[in-house]
């Protein structure tokens, strides 16, 4: 095993250290969620904690590592007896973002029930992190089925597992520590609550930092044996300390004055149910103890609120997460109490990386949503300009999108393989089971029923003689399992001056930013084109974030022409390049146009023949038709037409709207002009 690089060791990054500490000193906290940009030494801070956890009196023999003061009376290695056991470092396990259904929850050990009879468990992950540290790098890129798997075992403190003729549960309590890149796409909600604690991590951008940071690096990669015992002397003081603070943690008095606080903090920032509330507290009673106090102080409550609340304000995945430190002092000020004693009544007061007594953590965002850089520009811009609307007008400046809404279900038609997501039907190597087939290649998911048929005529004429079965390759067979895919969703979005009146574009940037959401919860990647003036552009080239869609929206200009051909062609370039790089990924294209084609030659039937390039190679197409007005034209029917794709009004785009319908793109399939387009609005799904 190599040598982790010790965590007294990693140069700055205060609130990290101390997010982690008060977890190693109080894992009822509940975990840590660390959110930064790449190369920012996440991971290795992370990794360098399994060294200072206190070690765990274990029952021998035991698989799932039960306590020997409380056996688990469930365990499948049970029962128990209470007695001594035996010690052991507690364990930092680590979850691939790639890892299966069976190596997290344990399975049927197959060989053991096919050659001897018997069913035997083979346990997973999560109970090899029982009572240790479950670690998850780029959590946010783990597929749902992961996710719904962890947020039960996170809940209710056990896996229960109901499978292949197994039913076991087993103790599954564990300290749950997730890094991530934000630029990679964002957490579910359910997910991002059952983490603790939040801290963001940035690089220093002092070169002395820096310098420092490389110099320690380097080092560590030439010896990392003789690195890490230059820093020993530290360590072993930091786990010292860790073991103390642990022993005073249960005589810490946490106040009625700041419970109060608690609960006027967590109500000021309008967090959702009390989880934030239970979390405060215990953290607020982990930083009196780490400070080697036994009461809890204000500072306590605030620092607490910091690292406890930031994560969990968020009302939907376009605001940055944070908190208005100004709001905060004035609620804390509001509900002093006055057993809030500001004299501090133990030693570890003094100041120190990652010691809770360094002062509160660095702002991580604002209270508003960010400035996405449009510079709004609303006051002039009530009406588009004479002339904006056609050939040579003039720029508008951008606008604010309209409030975002529920909508519609769009879905591409037929059975993919793509990524796990909430979209799309799909053959997928996780949900229900539809059937089995013979494997093609390695064998993946065993459908157990279907083996044994295959097997059973033949057990006479092979000899079969005792409890197992014979089987041979041929009878092997595969689960075929249907669930749902993640697609490519590619808005082509038009800018120009015919949509350029501030409450149409308003009301346009409202409907993208509703599919957005949409795509943010059903677990898509998502990508942006523009057209306007005389040529279309790559907003945004195809992403998992969410959020940097949303900003290059929000700082849309628009005017111009309409060259709904070019946009059409740029689009039908970044899917050529995305089916390249991700083949079973299949695109959705959402097209948001008035219909109307300038510029050029010919630009109506430059457009239609764009938009029978996309329908000559399948891809399915959504026309979003923003016209408006008493006289309306048709122009977007035409081309959802010519796509051979669907087209709905931004009214019929709510999932709440009179029309009621539950819209799917297959039901555009084969449907030309506008009278086909007409027919599929007034079908129901």
């Amino acid at each position: 095993m190599s040598t982790p690089f010790p965590f007294t060791a990693v140069v700055g990054m205060d609130d990290l250290r101390l997010a982690l500490l008060l977890n190693a000193v109080s894992p009822a906290v509940g975990g840590v969620l660390v959110r930064g940009e790449k190369g920012t030494a996440k991971s290795t801070a992370v990794r360098a904690l399994s060294a200072l956890m206190p070690e765990v009196d274990v029952v021998a023999g035991c698989r799932f590592s039960c306590d020997p003061a409380s056996p688990d009376p469930r365990c499948p290695d049970g029962p128990h007896e209470s007695g001594p056991g035996t010690p052991r470092p507690a364990r930092m396990v680590e979850l691939p973002v790639g890892a299966s259904e069976d190596r997290l929850v344990g399975a049927l050990d197959i060989e053991r029930a096919l050659s001897e009879g018997v069913k035997a468990f083979e346990p997973g992950l999560l109970a090899d992190a029982h009572r240790g540290v479950l670690y998850v790098d780029e959590v946010n890129l783990l597929h749902d089925h992961l996710v719904d798997l962890l947020l039960d075992a996170a809940a209710m403190g056990a896996s229960y597992v109901e499978r292949e003729g197994v039913s076991v549960r087993h103790a599954a309590r564990f300290l749950l520590v997730g890094t991530m890149n934000p630029e990679e796409g964002e957490l579910r909600p359910q997910l991002l609550d059952r983490f603790g604690l939040t801290v963001e991590v940035a690089a220093s951008r002092e070169p002395e930092s820096r310098v420092e940071v490389v110099r320690r690096r380097l080092a560590y990669d030439d010896d990392p044996a003789g690195f890490a015992a230059r820093w020993a002397g530290e360590e072993t003081a930091l786990r010292e300390r860790i073991v103390t603070a642990r022993a005073l943690l249960p005589e810490v008095r946490l106040g009625d004055a700041a419970l109060l606080q608690i609960a006027a903090t967590c109500a000021a920032f309008e967090v959702d149910g009390m989880r934030a509330d239970i979390v405060m507290a215990r953290t607020a009673t982990a930083l009196a103890a780490w400070a080697g106090r036994t009461d809890v102080l204000a500072e306590d409550v605030r620092q607490a609120a910091l690292l406890a609340l930031p994560h969990r304000r968020r009302r939907n995945p376009f605001d940055a997460p944070g908190l208005d430190e100004d709001k905060l002092d004035d609620t804390l000020e509001e509900f002093k109490g006055e057993d809030d004693d500001p004299e501090p009544d133990g030693p570890g007061d003094g100041g120190g990386p990652g010691d809770g007594g360094g002062g509160p953590a660095p702002d991580s965002g604002s209270d508003a949503p960010e400035d996405s850089g449009s510079g709004e520009g609303d006051a002039p811009g009530e009406s588009p300009r004479p002339g904006t609307g056609g050939p040579g007008g003039g720029e508008q400046a951008a606008v604010q999108a309209g409030e975002p809404y529920r909508t519609k279900t769009l879905s591409v038609p037929g059975l993919g393989e793509g990524a796990a997501g909430r979209r799309s039907r799909a053959r997928t190597e996780h949900g229900r089971t539809t059937g089995s087939r013979r494997p093609r290649g390695a064998l993946t998911k065993l459908h157990l029923a279907a083996t044994v048929q295959a097997a059973a005529p033949h057990q006479r004429a092979r000899g079969r003689s005792g409890t197992g079965l014979v089987i041979r390759k041929d009878d092997l067979r595969q689960a075929t399992r249907e669930g749902r895919e993640g697609n490519l969703v590619l808005f082509v979005v038009d800018a120009s001056g015919s949509m350029a009146a501030k409450r149409r574009m308003s009301a346009v940037k409202g409907a993208v930013l509703s599919l957005l959401l949409d795509a943010y919860q059903r677990r898509d990647k998502v990508g942006l084109v523009t057209f306007r003036g005389k040529d279309a552009e790559v907003a945004l080239p195809p992403t998992s974030s969410v959020d940097a869609a949303a900003a290059r929206l929000e700082s849309l200009p628009t005017g111009g022409r309409t060259p709904l051909a070019a946009g059409l062609l740029k689009a039908h370039d970044v899917l050529r390049v995305e089916r390249l790089r991700d083949p079973a990924r299949r695109p959705l294209l959402v097209v948001v146009t008035d219909g109307r084609a300038t510029g050029g030659a010919d630009p109506v039937a430059l457009a239609a023949r764009a938009a029978r390039l996309h329908a000559s190679e399948g891809t399915a197409s959504v026309v979003v038709d923003c016209e408006s007005g008493i006289v309306r034209l048709g122009l977007a029917g035409t081309l959802a037409g010519d796509l051979e794709g669907t087209c709905i009004t931004l009214d019929e785009l709510r999932a709440d709207s009179i029309a009621g319908l539950v819209r799917d793109v297959q039901g555009a399939q084969g449907a030309h002009g506008t009278q086909g387009v007409q027919g599929n609005r007034r079908r129901a799904a």
